[in-house]
C-alpha cells in the first residue's frame, strides 16, 4: 500500500437522537445520526411518522388526484 494515501482510520461510537450508541471503525471521529435500528418503525414495527418539512402533506396533495381517478373507474366497473 502506498503511504500517505489512506484516510485515518478511528474507533468511534455512533450515537442516535434516541439515545442509542453502538461502536464502529470510520474514517469520521464523530457520528450522529436521527434514525437507528432501535427506533427506526421497519425495525420496530411500530408506525411513527417523520415529517420533515411537510414532506407527508406533499406526498398526500400530489397522489390525491390519483386516488380519485381509482375510486371513479371502480365505481363505473
Amino acid at each position: 500500500m502506498k503511504k500517505g494515501i489512506h484516510p485515518k482510520y478511528y474507533q468511534t461510537t455512533v450515537r442516535c437522537a434516541c439515545g442509542f450508541e453502538f461502536p464502529t471503525g470510520s474514517t469520521q471521529e464523530n457520528i450522529r445520526v436521527e434514525i437507528c435500528s432501535k427506533c427506526h418503525p421497519f425495525f420496530t414495527g411500530k408506525q411513527k411518522l417523520i415529517d420533515s418539512t411537510g414532506q407527508v402533506e406533499r406526498f398526500v396533495k400530489r397522489y390525491a388526484k390519483f386516488n380519485k381517478n381509482a375510486e371513479a373507474d371502480a365505481a363505473q366497473e
